[in-house]
């Protein structure tokens, strides 16, 4: 049953008449129990697992001792040092098998099991053997299995930390700080959240931090972009569908909700979502409960929900393009993103992290900024927030030696040449001193600039790229290779 592995013992008995019975009633396992040390109070018995926190399996303990660290207090006090040992209580206290008041206070506390030692006129054993025994070989069972189970977490401890630290959000200034107090408050419960704050501010990272910092850690995160699914795929996506509920649906699908069961989900461009897809929302919201295409039947999920948007959801309810009723059981906890220009303190602070970051990447000295640089960076008003600053940094790593020049950073934010939009027309000016660009250069430019324009005239990205005559995968992919979205 377990190998070549003897179960280590400690005994904590005061009385030698029953230790003599303890140890009678192991004899004839003594090739697969030993009885490491024995001692006679709870305070040597802490000292003991201390010093040594893993030469015991088993704590085999009396529940009335001389010392004054006995019974319930001295298990919780052994479960504290070292949570994986067992615990099994011996007593001589008159117990009936049904004194449930008993049994719990010892197993809340932390016991795997308990007996009542036979009277004193038993010489030979403290308990009935087989089930003595036994229980110690369950016990040795369930240790193996928490020792394993406590390995397991503290992997995947180490793994939250590490991408804890690769989504850190950055930042000095007073809104910055405001939002990691409530992305704390947030962790602290099962609340829904909304997260609202312009596109690139970072609406994705707040919500990897609510999630690996709260008790749904060790489950499942499933950010979802609801702009980017086609309408007539949301439901089948989000919550799944039977097998034959259409044609060509010849297995059953789980949904994004059954995938993050008992983890969390993040609702990206939440506006975005049709109609039919927010009524089934809104029921995993009150009832904990999907519908799956093709099944009458509901499913159950727990599921904790962070959406965000960029628009103005109560104006959105107001157009009839969103449920009022999921607007108010989304915005349960609201936590807003300011702009990168309302919080000027942190351009430094994301310039020198994401400069020391893209040169370890690809194994380069970190390029010095001017004076005249800096400046230029520090007042631009960065209408895309952070995710436009890291693009126009990779921008000047890809094109700067060893110092970013003023006319590097102009050339990095598009200004030379410079790309204007009107109601109607693209209008393309070239300074005088800005020289000839390579066209690659230049395409990338207008091509940048005439998306940020088709996004800002359209209300969804859905009708952008049907603007722009792409597919809604390729629009996407397009914007990512631009730094938009």
């Amino acid at each position: 049953m377990f190998g070549g592995d003897v179960i280590q013992v400690l005994l904590i008995e005061d009385e030698e008449y029953d230790v003599q019975r303890v140890m009678s009633t192991l004899k004839p396992f003594r090739d697969r129990i030993t009885v490491r040390d024995v001692v006679s109070n709870g305070y040597n018995a802490i000292e003991l697992i201390q010093g040594k926190p893993d030469a015991y399996d088993i704590v085999i303990m009396d529940f009335q001792i001389a010392g004054g660290l006995m019974g319930e207090q001295l298990i919780r006090e052994i479960k504290r040092i070292e949570p994986s040992v067992q615990i099994i209580v011996i007593t001589k206290m008159t117990i009936n098998i049904t004194d449930f008041e008993f049994a719990s206070g010892l197993i809340s506390a932390g016991a795997f099991w308990y007996c009542t030692k036979y009277p004193g006129d038993i010489e030979s054993y403290i308990y009935q053997p087989t089930d003595f025994i036994l229980s110690i070989f369950n016990a040795y069972q369930k240790r193996q299995l928490e020792k394993d189970r406590f390995k397991s977490n503290k992997t995947l401890a180490r793994t939250i930390e590490g991408i804890l630290k690769q989504k850190q959000i950055l930042g000095v200034s007073r809104p910055i700080q405001e939002v990691l107090r409530q992305i704390t408050k947030c962790a602290e419960s099962n609340a829904s959240v909304l997260i609202t704050g312009s596109s690139g501010t970072g609406k994705e990272l707040v919500a990897h931090n609510i999630h690996y910092l709260s008790q749904r850690k060790f489950e499942n995160f499933i950010p979802i972009n609801c702009g980017g699914i086609p309408d007539e795929l949301v439901e089948s996506e989000l919550f799944g569908y039977a097998k034959g509920a259409f044609t060509g649906a010849s297995t059953s699908k789980l949904g994004l909700f059954e995938v993050a069961n008992h983890g969390s989900v993040f609702l990206d461009e939440v506006s975005e979502l049709p109609q039919a897809a927010q009524v089934k929302l809104l029921r995993v919201l009150q009832d904990g409960e999907i519908e799956k295409i093709g099944r009458t039947d509901k499913s159950k999920v727990d599921v904790r929900v962070i959406a965000a948007t960029n628009k103005n959801l109560e104006q959105e309810v107001t157009a009839k393009r969103f449920r009022e009723d999921l607007f108010y059981r989304l915005n349960v906890v609201i936590i807003t993103i300011p702009p990168l220009r309302e919080r000027k303190d942190d351009i430094p602070v994301y310039i020198d992290h994401f400069l020391q970051s893209f040169c370890r990447d690809v194994n380069r000295e970190v390029p010095s900024i001017d004076d005249e640089a800096r400046g230029l960076l520090l007042d631009y008003e960065w209408p895309g927030n952070v995710r436009e600053l890291k693009n126009v940094l990779q921008r000047l790593l890809f094109d700067s030696e060893q110092v970013i020049t003023r006319q590097r950073v102009e050339l990095a934010l598009g200004r030379t040449p410079k790309v204007e939009m009107g109601d109607r027309d693209l209008v393309v000016h070239y300074t005088a001193d800005g020289g000839i660009l390579p066209w690659r250069q230049m395409e990338r430019v207008v091509r940048e600039k005439y998306f940020r324009y088709v996004r800002t005239h359209s209300s969804s990205n859905a009708e952008a790229a049907k603007k722009l005559g792409l597919a809604p995968p390729n629009y996407h992919r397009m914007c990512k290779e631009l730094g938009i979205r």
